[in-house]
Parts: structure tokens; C-alpha cells; sequence
């Protein structure tokens, strides 16, 4: 079962869906790895309802973290912006489908870091990520 998940991710590593930018987006964050340099831009344009309309992102990193970005981009597009509160940790594993070594961990949870610091304003957070307890306000967003 873990080649099925591995080939997912890396068919989200070359193939990344959701990749590119937003003209206009509505909230904004780079999060960064600095331990392996994974870096990721998580744009997102959000609908006068609260619901996410448009996601993008770009980045370079490792399989893990851009395979990661992608999936939770898919996960989110749509969804109410209070729902994604609730998302944590778990959720982003859970996508992966793979055990995460300790060492991966960080390059795993980038894009869920980035999104909570991209909406940190917007969204009180109720699920835990292990990777930062609460995020930083999101000095770019918009």
C-alpha cells in the first residue's frame, strides 16, 4: 500500500495541481524550511461568502513538502474558511498516506504551517500541527 502512496506523491511533486499565482489574492504568506530550504508562496483568494475560491502556490523544496502543498490545496479549495480551523497535524498526514520520519516532519507540515500564518488573522485555529503552537501574525497578507 505505501507504493500506491508514493506514487501519488510523486505525481503530486511533478504534476503539482494548483501551481502558479493569483493576480489578486486576498491573503498571502512564503513559509519556509530553513533546516533542507523547502520554501513555499501560498496564495489565497477568498469569496465574499468566506469560502476559499481560488488557491495557488509555488515553491521548490522536496517531494514531501511541494507533494504536501498540492495536496492540501486540492483540500481546501471550496471549503469555509472556519472550517479549515480544524484542520491539523493528522489531516496533512493523513494525505501523505506515508509514516513521516521525525527528520520530515517539518517538510511534511509546510504547507499547513503556511496556510494558518496566511489566514492567522482571519481564522482562530483549533487543531494542532506540532510544528508551531501558534502561528506568527501574516505580515503579507493582505
Amino acid at each position: 500500500m505505501d507504493d500506491l502512496y508514493r506514487d501519488e506523491i510523486l505525481e503530486h511533486y511533478r504534476h503539482p495541481h494548483n501551481f502558479g499565482t493569483l493576480p489578486e489574492p486576498d491573503a498571502v504568506y512564503e513559509g519556509s524550511n530553513p533546516l533542507c530550504g523547502d520554501r513555499i508562496t501560498l496564495m489565497l483568494g477568498i469569496n465574499d461568502d468566506g469560502t476559499v475560491g481560488e488557491v495557488a502556490f509555488t515553491g521548490r523544496g522536496c517531494a514531501i513538502s511541494q507533494a504536501s502543498t498540492s495536496m492540501l490545496t486540492d483540500e481546501i479549495k471550496g471549503k469555509p474558511i472556519s472550517e479549515l480551523a480544524l484542520l491539523g497535524k493528522d489531516d496533512v498526514l493523513e494525505n501523505l498516506g506515508i509514516e513521516i520520519s521525525p527528520a520530515r516532519l517539518k517538510c511534511a507540515l509546510l504547507s499547513l504551517d503556511t496556510l494558518r500564518r496566511a489566514l492567522a488573522s482571519r481564522v482562530a485555529w483549533q487543531a494542532s500541527t506540532d510544528s508551531d503552537d501558534s502561528p506568527a501574525p501574516a505580515t503579507s497578507a493582505r
